[in-house]
């Protein structure tokens, strides 16, 4: 048996992959609105699809173009929080951030998909936005809304 909780063995998150129906779309947002850095991008054929690794700092994003002709749009629910929650699956990656009054004024100016404004929630201050692919992130900052 391995155990992570005592201490034996440690974890930390790596990545999180998302699907995007346009790569350089995606590639351009993520460096514009978060200072994303590409670090390798690559075909993978048997996948039939492309693959870009983004830095934001320690973290990566992990994007995939997938090039069939079958490819699925974001179901319309999974562009809403409080109707993502209702189905089963990962929701959205949340990432700390230092002012959330400040950021959320140049998502104002870069005309980021704004999907609640900061709101106060169990002392922190948070804020949900969607990528231009649709696909929700959670802003927080930690006891902002105290």
């Amino acid at each position: 048996m391995i155990s992570i909780m005592n201490g034996e063995m440690t974890m930390k998150p790596l990545h999180q992959g998302i699907s995007v129906p346009d790569m350089d779309a995606s590639i351009a947002w993520y460096q514009k609105i978060f200072g994303c850095q590409v670090c390798s991008d690559v075909q993978v054929p048997f996948l039939n699809a492309r693959i870009v690794f983004l830095t934001m700092g320690e973290f990566q994003l992990e994007l995939f173009q997938y090039m069939g002709g079958d490819r699925q749009p974001l179901p319309v629910e999974r562009r809403e929080p409080n109707e993502d929650i209702k189905t089963c699956g990962t929701k959205h990656v949340a990432y700390a951030v230092d002012n959330l009054g400040e950021l959320a004024g140049q998502f104002a100016r870069e005309n980021v998909d704004v999907v609640k404004e900061p709101f106060p929630m169990g002392g922190d201050l948070v804020c949900f936005i969607r990528d231009n692919s649709g696909v929700l992130i959670e802003l927080i900052e930690v006891g902002g809304a105290v």
